[in-house]
């Protein structure tokens, strides 16, 4: 406990935090929460939600903040006084402990049915929440979905802890402990540390059409792609999204175009130039049918399969690292199924870019496309580094604070 009071006061200090209290037997630990955090030296405004209300008194919330509880959003006094916009705006960070299926529904769809919920909706400010529910109730494909909304929009999660619950069940449902959510909040203030720089992304496959049915693609899903530029965005960045065809929703505070060919998604690439930085994560289609056909091309029983004349498509990565308004960093991406390593170092150097990620995909042991994880190498002129399997959403944060460190080096 000493080292965790120690580690807050070292980060915490100064920050002012809005938390929303939601209703769920859970809210009890949010009164530790807010001494925890008031004990870090950061300033605690909350936010009681009517059923929130039904677990905790706004006085005990009141008394522990030393700060008015706000709970009502057609309250005269409070919205004269404060408003639900300047609460939002005013916070360094907004947390959500208990988080219940209720509230995270209503974020996933937009709605704004309370105080707590349109202060939501009007947030310019990093999420956080802490889910806290039946473990049922968090495994319904129902909440995952919402969860899964969330996180396309930036907002971070403290995910549930397994565990006996109030309702006399046993499973992944309770709320992270007070002191584990206070070790995590760091992690997801702003940092500002790409404030100023602009970067561009590419993400999500090409389709390269055959005939108005078919085409030649590939399996990325753009997750990855997709997170970078969330992180980017997160830390400051201004940050052009060029996409080909994904199931995703654009990242929050991110400018993004859709595309489909290759040679759509270079054109708005160099359009986007120039920039500071530029990821290059999509998985573009290496070819292109030679002749695209204006009719679907029917099959014939008697006779042969019709040949495909293939030919290669634009290479927008060596493109955008040969340009004339070449970025100051360019990445780019190595999906590799064998020698990782010797394949990365020489796309490298034949794409004349100054970074690679890359990673082994199509593995019995090591799936890739449309999970969850990823597990990367920085290849670039200091050698080869693992950054280890982790979270696509981690990877993106990590890269972002290097791009930083990269910058500052220049100096």
């Amino acid at each position: 406990m000493l080292y965790i009071i120690k580690y807050m006061d070292s980060t915490l200090k100064n920050k002012s935090i809005l938390l929303i209290i939601s209703g769920g037997i859970a809210a009890y630990k949010s009164l530790e929460l807010i001494r925890l955090m008031r004990k870090s030296g950061a300033r605690v405004r909350c936010i009681l939600t009517q059923g929130g209300a039904q677990f905790v008194t706004p006085l005990s919330v009141s008394a522990l903040c030393e700060e008015e509880v706000y709970t009502d959003l057609w309250s005269l006094k409070d919205e004269a006084e404060m408003g639900h916009i300047r609460l939002s705006r005013e916070a360094d960070l907004i947390l959500i402990a208990p988080a219940s299926a209720n509230i995270i529904a209503q974020m996933a769809h937009g709605l704004a049915q309370d105080l707590a919920t349109t202060t939501l909706l009007a947030a310019d400010k990093p999420i956080l929440i802490a889910p806290a529910m039946n473990h049922k109730m968090w495994h319904h494909p129902a909440t995952q979905a919402n969860i899964t909304t969330l996180k396309s929009r930036g907002v971070h999660i403290i995910a549930p802890t397994e565990g006996d619950m109030a309702c006399g069940e046993y499973g992944i449902g309770r709320m992270a402990e007070p002191t584990d959510i206070i070790a995590n909040i760091p992690k997801f203030q702003h940092s500002n540390i790409l404030k100023d720089r602009t970067a561009l992304v590419t993400s999500g496959p090409t389709f390269e059409p055959i005939d108005p049915v078919r085409f030649l693609g590939n399996r990325s899903s753009g997750k990855q792609g997709h997170a970078i530029a969330r992180a980017l965005a997160i830390h400051g960045a201004d940050v052009t999204l060029v996409t080909g065809p994904v199931n995703l929703p654009p990242p929050h505070g991110v400018k993004t175009i859709s595309i489909e060919s290759a040679q759509d998604m270079l054109n708005v690439c160099e359009s986007a130039l120039p920039v500071d930085i530029a990821i290059c994560a999509a998985a573009v289609s290496d070819w292109r049918a030679t002749n695209t056909q204006d009719h679907k091309i029917k099959k014939a029983h008697d006779k042969a399969p019709p040949n495909l004349e293939l030919t290669e498509t634009p290479d927008i990565l060596k493109t955008i690292a040969t340009h004339k308004k070449r970025p100051a960093l360019v990445i780019g991406f190595a999906a590799e199924t064998q020698n990782l390593e010797t394949n990365a170092k020489a796309k490298l150097q034949s794409k004349s870019c100054d970074w690679i990620l890359a990673n082994l995909v199509a593995q019995k042991d090591q799936k890739t496309f449309g999970e969850d994880d990823n597990h990367v190498y920085l290849i670039n002129d200091k050698g080869v580094i693992d950054w280890k399997k982790m979270s696509k959403t981690a990877i993106a944060d990590k890269l972002a604070t290097e791009i930083a460190h990269y910058f500052k080096d220049r100096k």
